[in-house]
């Protein structure tokens, strides 16, 4: 089934924002994640329904079809893994990958990016610290909870974030806080949430904004 990028960046879209219990998302949610108009995103969510490739209702919103979800789950794999390959065999750096992986999820091969995963060493994590499903659309969980939540003296390692946007990225990067940096908590602020940290022999302090977007594996 041939379908333009929108058509696939609105399945991607429902399957990011499918939380809750019959995975229905409303219009309202989609028009804000792809930072569209209400009316588009009706448009569109009648095609979807057309093609079979979503469950769409009329002032409750939209859920994926087993065939959206295998399409939406494809898409995915094929981003992570690009931002792998960006950044293990390119050398670029992890806020700099996402949106050029935007644009190379979209390549319709799936013996090239079986061949990719094969030559990335069937990576189970992109570098931001998402799971990566593999063929089948099976994820590799595990235990992880937000910075934030860490009480004084707790310790633990750095293995994904919430947020992929570049100025977080980078301001992490300016924390000396990417995946794998050991961290202790020296005090969490019950008022407004901010951190002392110690990390690889260096204090600093944290936000709790940035603090929850920090995802943590305890020690």
């Amino acid at each position: 089934m041939g379908l333009s990028y929108a058509e696939e960046n609105y399945l991607k879209a429902i399957l990011k924002l499918s939380g809750s219990p019959d995975g229905t998302v409303s219009t309202n949610a989609i028009a804000a994640q792809l930072d569209t108009s209400a009316a588009s995103v009706t448009d569109m969510l009648k095609k979807l329904s057309d093609k079979e490739l979503i469950t769409y209702q009329r002032y409750k919103g939209a859920s994926l079809t087993d065939d959206g979800q295998r399409i939406a789950t494809t898409l995915v794999r094929k981003h992570r893994l690009w931002e792998v390959f960006l950044v293990q065999s390119l050398g670029m750096t992890w806020d700099e990958v996402h949106e050029i992986a935007e644009e190379l999820e979209h390549i319709q091969s799936d013996r090239l990016i079986d061949r990719l995963d094969h030559f990335l060493g069937h990576p189970k994590f992109d570098p931001h610290g998402d799971p990566i499903p593999n063929a089948q659309g099976k994820y590799t969980l595990r235990a992880q909870i937000p910075l934030s939540e860490l009480k004084p003296g707790q310790e633990g390692i750095v293995i994904g974030v919430r947020e992929d946007e570049t100025s977080f990225l980078k301001h992490l990067n300016e924390k000396g806080l990417t995946l794998g940096k050991s961290i202790k908590v020296i005090t969490n602020d019950d008022y407004d949430n901010t951190l002392s940290l110690q990390v690889e022999g260096h204090e600093l302090n944290l936000s709790g904004k940035v603090a929850r977007n920090i995802m943590i594996k305890t020690t």
